[in-house]
């Protein structure tokens, strides 16, 4: 009896630790920012100063212009060592003029998320499909072929 007791919980301990591997893990990358804030932006009325004082840094700067400002907020889930899939996205866009002030504010979600899944193991490309054998033994007799390139009247090579 007492035995089999030690069985049961052995097998109870295994099940426990092995199913903890499988947990849903949920993350949080970029901005955490209140929506009424978020909303509050309005062109014509709030400059860098007032929008730094609301929202704070930028989660990054334009790349190519530095008047535009990104706040970035993403929830993910993943299921043990699968990808992550991602549960709610926001981008707001502050675009500003040059004297400062805000130009135009958009708001994006979780609709400009795309995939991007490679063609298979190989990579298309355009020209000759041609075997392995025909790569090693394709240049016989091709080569000494008169009128190549470089060959000149006085020269035969």
């Amino acid at each position: 009896m007492r035995a089999s007791q030690i069985v049961t919980l052995a097998t109870v301990i295994a099940a426990l630790s092995l199913s903890s591997g499988c947990t849903r893990l949920k993350s949080h990358q970029g901005y955490i920012g209140d929506q009424t804030l978020l909303s509050s932006v309005q062109p014509g009325v709030d400059n860098k100063e007032s929008v730094q004082a609301s929202l704070g840094r930028p989660t990054f700067v334009g790349p190519f212009d530095q008047n535009d400002w990104y706040y970035y907020s993403r929830d993910a889930k993943q299921l043990a060592f699968s990808q992550p899939v991602a549960e709610n996205q926001y981008v707001l866009k502050v675009r500003f003029d040059q004297a400062g002030n805000v130009a135009s504010v958009s708001q994006t979600g979780k609709e400009l998320i795309s995939k991007i899944s490679p063609e298979g193991d190989k990579t298309p490309t355009l020209g000759r499909d041609t075997s392995f054998f025909e790569e090693i033994f394709g240049n016989i007799g091709a080569v000494g072929a008169g009128g190549g390139q470089g060959a000149t009247p006085n020269s035969p090579n």
